[in-house]
């Protein structure tokens, strides 16, 4: 690349304007880099613990629906009774532009049960309030999950750029100054040589 740039000094200012931006930009990636990185960890982090969390949620919250249908039955008939929840919104924060969801619903677990107590029974509650819990700890998971998704995407993308500035660019403008740099070296060098027969030879 570096031979097929014609050796002028138009040429060499121009190679020199692009060598810094190229570093400008690899300085940029590389900041953009470590901050999606440090946010990533912190997410990774929370999703560890929502996993772990979830998990123990899940098995109290089947054991005491198992405990709901031995005492009152199969309670779907109750649970047909529970709305479909259409509270779930997604909002959205940007970190270094990279969109991170933020999932926001109502929480139910704090709102009046939606059936009735005459046919009911402590179990049910239980369950109810159990898998209210579930609800919530998912959506989080899956607001961290879909957040990890996007950083680590993002971190591949902004990688591949700061390697393509600091391996290729950054070299390619380097040995381009070196080579116009040194060419006109040797072209004033051969002037001044050239310059020197003159004189000696106007002085014969």
């Amino acid at each position: 690349m570096a031979n097929q740039v014609f050796p002028t000094k138009g040429n060499l200012m121009a190679a020199k304007r692009s060598l810094v931006l190229a570093k400008l930009g690899y300085d940029l990636m590389d900041r953009k880099r470590n901050v999606l990185i440090r946010e990533l960890m912190q997410l990774v982090d929370r999703a560890k613990e929502l996993r772990g969390n979830i998990e123990q949620t899940y098995v109290t919250a089947y054991a005491v629906l198992q405990e709901a249908n031995i005492t009152l039955g199969i309670i779907d008939r109750f649970a047909n009774t529970i709305e479909l929840d259409d509270t779930i919104q997604i909002e959205t924060r940007s970190v270094m532009g990279v969109e991170i969801p933020k999932v926001t619903h109502e929480d139910t677990l704090t709102a009046e049960i939606p059936y009735g107590f005459l046919d009911t029974n402590v179990q049910l509650d239980e369950a109810y309030a159990a898998f209210t819990r579930v609800k919530n700890m998912t959506l989080m998971l899956a607001e961290v999950d879909s957040g990890v998704f996007r950083l680590a995407t993002a971190i591949q993308a902004t990688q591949r750029r700061a390697n393509a500035l600091k391996n290729v660019l950054i070299p390619r403008y380097t040995e381009i100054i070196r080579t116009i740099s040194d060419a006109l070296e040797d072209k004033e060098r051969e002037e001044f040589t050239r310059m020197k027969i003159i004189k000696a030879t106007k002085k014969t």
